[in-house]
Order: structure tokens, then sequence, then C-alpha cells
């Protein structure tokens, strides 16, 4: 047994995990919030028990420090030499990275590359990674990417149709996003496709933000986000995929910069745009529920987009096997679900257990009837782990 620990950072957060690997036991949990500003906020979690109490983090160096100290004075470790790995969470991998990899001197600075293409994930992890390299010299980190399981894509699904010689001068193309999800949720739904050569899955990661992925043998074929998270279905604040025109003409008419507009279409748009209400699904549901007309609309276009990308999945894979729901929206909103399955209902065969599905909040469950064309499942997703296995592994291959 040894131990491994993951991190997934932000610009002012260090969340961590503690596992016994390969048991993927998890030993204990927290994080540490707002870093930089005048007090900060730890938690750590074990057990049925948490512990949460304002400390000061000027830089995410001392975060990092107090997250190792933690973990000794607590006995989690003995000593330093315990952490076998630490695998770090990194958002954009872009073209160079198609599986995790040792941290070392080509991987950080490929990683500092892109920070462009995402400016506040990319730099926050660097940061953090710096800060554990601090106070863990000796332990291996390992860089786990977003984007890298969508690698497998063919040029025709991720290129856009933008003069050629952009898209590669600069690295112009769908990355996508979510990855380290859409894998798991396609790993743990194989389960369900027993008997079934080259399974075809859609797998939908649902929550403020969201994206859909269609796979094949556990490969990306397609997947819904772009060049950065803002594109594909309508999320919490996000719009999605749209026309283009849409960005200038605001521009012109609002006499906005189209730094400005750009900002609004991040951070001011989707659920809570439309809605004008929230970001949050559940406020919007309730309000719609109590007859908010504009609140009605902005959820029947969430599910309309939904639904249009599971077919647009459908047709590209040739079928699909196995429709997974995840993420908070997605394993937690049975009406969600199934709102977007009446839509597919006539075209694609999908029909759900409506009895089954008002009762899953966020456990695995089958979720659709055995007449079902589709099978239909809920699997809560697990990011950590798979950031876990793959630092394991790599740690243990470099010692070979």
């Amino acid at each position: 047994m040894e131990k491994v620990m993951t991190i997934n950072s932000g610009s002012s957060t260090v969340k961590f995990k503690l596992y016994e690997m390969p048991e993927e036991e998890v030993i204990c949990s927290g994080n540490c919030e707002r870093i930089g500003e005048k007090m900060g906020i730890f938690t750590i979690k074990w057990g049925t028990n948490k512990e949460s109490y304002e400390c000061l983090f000027p830089t995410h160096e001392e975060a990092a420090k107090k997250v190792i100290d933690v973990l000794l004075e607590k006995g989690f470790i003995k000593d330093f030499d315990e952490i076998k790995a630490i695998g770090h969470r990194i958002v954009q991998g872009g073209k160079y990275f198609s599986e995790s990899a040792l941290f070392d001197k080509k991987t950080e600075d490929l990683i500092e590359s892109l920070i462009p293409l995402a400016p506040l994930h990319n730099a926050a992890h660097l940061t953090c990674y710096r800060a554990f390299k601090e106070v863990l010299p000796n332990t291996p980190a390992i860089a786990v990417f977003d984007t890298a399981y969508h690698q497998s894509m063919e040029e025709e699904d991720y290129l856009f149709p933008i003069p050629y010689e952009l898209s590669e001068k600069y690295s112009i193309r769908r990355y996508g996003a979510h990855g380290t999800s859409h894998q798991y949720l396609n790993q743990m739904g194989l389960k369900y496709c027993e008997g079934i050569k080259e399974p075809r899955i859609i797998t939908c990661h649902i929550g403020s933000g969201a994206s859909i992925t269609a796979s094949k043998d556990c490969k990306c074929v397609a997947t819904s986000m772009g060049l950065t998270p803002l594109g594909g279905i309508m999320m919490g604040t996000r719009s999605g995929d749209m026309d283009p025109s849409v960005f200038n003409y605001l521009v012109s008419c609002t006499g906005k910069s189209a730094e400005e507009v750009y900002q609004m279409l991040n951070k001011k748009s989707g659920l809570l745009g439309v809605s004008g209400i929230s970001n949050d699904s559940r406020d919007v549901l309730e309000a719609a529920e109590k007859g908010n007309k504009q609140a009605i609309t902005t959820v029947k276009l969430f599910n309309r987009r939904i639904a249009d990308f599971i077919g647009q999945y459908y047709v590209r894979l040739g079928g699909c096997d196995l429709l997974v729901w995840s993420a908070g929206i997605g394993e937690n909103e049975p009406r969600t679900r199934s709102e977007v399955c009446k839509l597919l209902h006539d075209a694609l065969g999908v029909e759900l257990d409506e009895e089954v599905n008002s009762t899953i909040h966020g456990k695995e469950a089958v979720i659709s009837t055995p007449s079902s064309k589709i099978k239909v499942v809920v699997i809560p997703t697990d990011e950590e782990v798979m950031i876990a296995r793959d630092s394991y592994r790599i740690a243990h291959e470099i010692k070979k």
C-alpha cells in the first residue's frame, strides 16, 4: 500500500485528496480557500470527521505547506517520503499531451506555453505545482490533463472551418474539457455493455460547466466544448455554441469592447443570462415550476441544447449503446434527465423508468426501462480517482 495525493488548484484555492493505492481508498480530503486574501479557510475531512477554521495563506506555497503539516500532525503520513506521487489536474494540455505525463522541465514549459488557451487555470496549476515542489522536492509530480482524452478525435472532428493556415499557426482546434471525467464514465460504463464489441457511449457531464462526449470503445470521437470551455451546450453562465456574428453585432450595438463581450458570454450568459434569475439550475427550475415564463423558456432551451448534441452524436457514432448522466445536474436532477429523454423518445426510442429516475440523486443506477432502445444510466463521476490512478502508475513506471 502506498499513498498518493491529488491536487486540483485554482487561482485562490487548493483542493486535495490523499489516497491509499492501489486500493483507491480515500484517507482524507480538504481545501485551502481564499489564498492571497486577508484571511483564508482551511478544511479537512476524514471518515465522518470534519474540521474547518480560518488560516492565513499569503501564497500557494503557504497553502501547500499547511496541507502537508496537517497530514503529519494528524498522523495521515509519518514523513514526507510516504507520499509516493502527487497528481496535478491541468485544464489545458493542448495538442502536446494525449495522456498524463511526469512533470519535468519540458512538461512545465509546454503547460506554460498554453496559458493563453486557459489563462486562469493553467497559470494557477503551475503556481500550485511549483509550491508543492518546494515543500516536497523529491516526490514525483504528475500532470493529468482535462484535454488528453479528446486527443483521439479525427481532424474533421476537431478542426474549425477557418483558414487552415490560422489553425496551424495558432493551434486553433477543438480541445474539449472534462476529459478525465468522460474517460472515467466510459470505463465505468463498460459493465453495462457486456457482449457489445466496440461500445458506443455518449457521456453527459452536466453541471454548472457542462460537456457531452461521444466515445467508441473508450476512445473519444467527438466532444462539445471547443477551443475553450465556452463552446458546446448552454451552461450556468456560458453561452455555448452560437452564430459567431452575434459577437460582432453585440460589439457594434452595445459599444462594449471585444473583451467585455467575451467576458459576458463566459460569465453572464447561459442559464443566468436567459433567465435573469440565477446560474443555478435549481433556482431556475423552481421559478419555472411557479410559472415564470422566462424561466420556462430557459429550461426548455437548456434541455433542447443537450438533446441536440446527443442526437448529433448518435449519428456520429452510428448508434448508441449507453447514455450516461453525470456531474452536479446530471447526477442529481431527475427533472432535467426526464425532459431531455422525452425529447429523444420519438427519434431514438429512449424511454425512462420515471419512478426509478425520480429517486436517483448522486448514486449509480439504470434509469431506463427494459424496452428502451438505448440503456440510460446515472454514474457519479470521480475525476480525482483517475488522477490518483495515473499518478500511481507513472510513479511506478519511473522506478523501473
